[in-house]
């Protein structure tokens, strides 16, 4: 502990670089990796359980139940003038005009099954492999043959596979990441999506307690499958939770439990995500747009520490994207005639988000591809060549909200948030056991010392506009700062992080859409995003291992408080409890 009281975090990443893991959960991603190495792996968030004893008959493949799935008429309409509105400043036709011109299906031709052919995106998909061998019976088997004379042995093995063993087969217990987006709708599978625009996808069909387990189950797999760290080894690991700012602090407590209790972690790091992206690039001081698959967060960092108010959360993204997309071929018609259904067949979502990250940019004047997308239909998988109009309007969307129809779920049950534990406030005044080997400065006491929440790391609750542009959401974040010099000086040092900000022309659409939003009251006449050093995917998970300025050396600062290692002015806070990591729980 006298070590850990002293350390700096260069010291402490050379020691123990090969034993730091650095974990970024997003809604739709996780990015997970150890922080020594230059990318994480990147995996989808979500696990696909096999149903026992529902191999046939009607099931639920997906455990999301929506409330709704189809625009309202308010809805259309607000849409539909969205659209006029994007295709007025792109200066190409507005809907109606579009649709009235298109006499004949755009539709160039259709390619039965696997064809090869040459496009910019590969959307066509092999479905998973759902079955493995079963251990008990192969080895039945491999005693019976054994057994058997050598004729025997010949024969059967001629005919294993073709109805005599076929039992030698069973389905997955589980299936995890892309592979759990790639089975066949006739798999009697049930797939699951811990996380959901941006908390934790609690709801009368998902309990919490499901909701944990599953993402133990993720991270875990992920930890022994890609970075062979097993269990029993785990204890000699650290890990950095680099957490979005959409996450309360219940749900930062669960996922802790997670990390220390179920997947033995010896000691945690939490980090705040838009703090973790600005350290990525080398800043102290920048605007945070992170624009993920389905959330958008926009926060300000000044002088390396996070400033809660200026904290704004959007309920879209490149999911959003991805759908308008299909809404958009859909009104033309320029899609196949094949039922597509991203909300209750993964795979769909899947090829829609490969067709977005190919062929959507933003541009002016009419903007259309020839495109090989897929339908899944059953075993059956078909490929049409098709021609995708107005592919320059989907990203627009970011700036008009209304484009998009967010689907909605059925709120958690309210006992979700009877949260009688609150880690904002003082509640640390429990007494633990005493060892003798410990000082009494390691324990908690009433009479005085600080209580390690005191430093209020997340805000309660964030601010939400499901109708607020992304140009007039980063004006208001940096204007509600209310210093004229660091509001310039955050007006020239925007950052766009996540995987929609490698869309071609989005950097100059922020520049001029955030320009024309700052009132003419204001005395600011520039604006600037800045480039991304890496990929704008990892830039969070990057500054939660480390930075990478190595010229302005560690960007953490350690202090001790109460037995724990905080640091109050980056937003970190590392736990390890002087009583041991098992003690830190979802009860204590």
């Amino acid at each position: 502990m006298d070590y850990l009281r002293t350390v700096v975090p260069s010291q402490l990443t050379a020691e123990r670089g090969s034993n730091l893991v650095v974990i970024n959960p997003g809604s739709a991603n996780v990015r997970i990796g150890f922080a020594h190495q230059q990318v994480p792996f990147n995996v989808p968030h979500c696990v696909a359980w096999h149903l026992k004893g529902q191999d046939e008959g009607p099931r639920r493949t997906v455990q999301d139940q929506m409330l709704n799935t189809q625009a309202t008429a308010t809805q259309t309409r607000e849409r539909e003038k969205a659209y006029d509105i994007i295709a007025s400043l792109l200066k190409i036709p507005f809907l109606d005009e579009e649709a009235a011109s298109n006499s004949f299906p755009r539709k160039l031709g259709r390619v039965e099954g696997y064809a090869p052919h040459q496009s910019r995106s590969d959307t066509t998909f092999a479905w998973t492999n759902v079955m493995e061998k079963n251990p008990k019976l192969s080895v039945a088997i491999e005693r019976s043959e054994h057994n058997a004379g050598e004729k025997d042995s010949l024969d059967s093995a001629g005919t294993r596979g073709k109805g005599p063993h076929t039992d030698e087969c069973k389905f997955k217990e589980f299936i995890m990441g892309e592979e759990a987006l790639k089975i066949p709708p006739t798999a009697p599978y049930c797939v699951r999506r811990p996380l959901r625009r941006g908390h934790f996808n609690i709801s009368h069909h998902y309990s919490s307690q499901q909701v944990c387990e599953d993402l133990s189950a993720i991270w875990n797999w992920i930890l022994v499958e890609k970075l062979k760290i097993q269990l029993a080894d785990r204890n000699l690991y650290s890990a950095i939770l680099v957490l979005p700012e959409t996450f309360d602090s219940r749900e930062i407590k669960e996922m802790l439990s997670i990390v220390l209790r179920d997947l033995r972690f010896s000691t945690a790091v939490v980090h705040q995500e838009g703090l973790a992206a600005a350290f990525g690039n080398g800043l102290s001081t920048a605007c945070v747009v992170n624009i993920g698959a389905q959330v958008t967060s926009v926060i300000c960092i000044e002088d390396g520490v996070a400033l809660p108010s200026t904290n704004v959360n959007l309920p879209y993204g490149g999911e959003d994207i991805s759908r308008c997309l299909l809404w958009i071929q859909q009104h033309h018609q320029t899609w196949p005639p094949v039922h597509t259904n991203p909300m209750n067949k993964p795979v769909d979502m899947l090829m829609l988000n490969k067709l977005k990250e190919s062929y959507c940019q933003i541009r002016e004047g009419e903007f259309d591809a020839v495109a090989v997308v897929n339908s899944f239909d059953q075993e059956h998988v078909a490929s049409h060549k098709t021609r995708l109009s107005a592919l320059n309007v989907p990203p627009m969307g970011l700036f008009y909200p209304t484009l998009f129809v967010p689907e909605e779920y059925p709120p958690p049950p309210r006992s979700w948030f009877q949260d009688n534990e609150d880690m904002l406030e003082e509640t640390w005044h429990m007494e633990f056991p005493r060892r003798p080997d410990m000082p009494d400065s390691f324990y908690p006491s009433g009479n005085g010392g600080l209580n390690m929440w005191d430093y209020h790391i997340f805000p309660r609750r964030l601010k939400k506009d499901e109708k607020l542009g992304l140009a007039e959401a980063i004006t208001n974040s940096i204007l509600s700062t209310g210093r004229i010099d660091l509001q310039r000086k955050l007006f020239c040092s925007i950052q766009l992080i996540g995987g929609v900000a490698s869309t071609s022309g989005l950097v100059a659409a922020v520049e001029d859409r955030v320009l024309h939003a700052i009132p003419s009251t204001e005395a600011i006449d520039t604006v600037e995003v800045l480039q991304s050093r890496s990929d704008p995917s990892f830039v969070p998970w990057k500054g939660g291992a480390g930075g990478l300025d190595k010229k302005r050396g560690p960007h953490w600062k350690w202090q001790k408080v109460q037995g724990f290692l905080f640091s109050p002015g980056s937003s970190n806070v590392l736990l390890q409890h002087p009583i041991g990591q098992r003690e830190f729980n979802r009860d204590k």
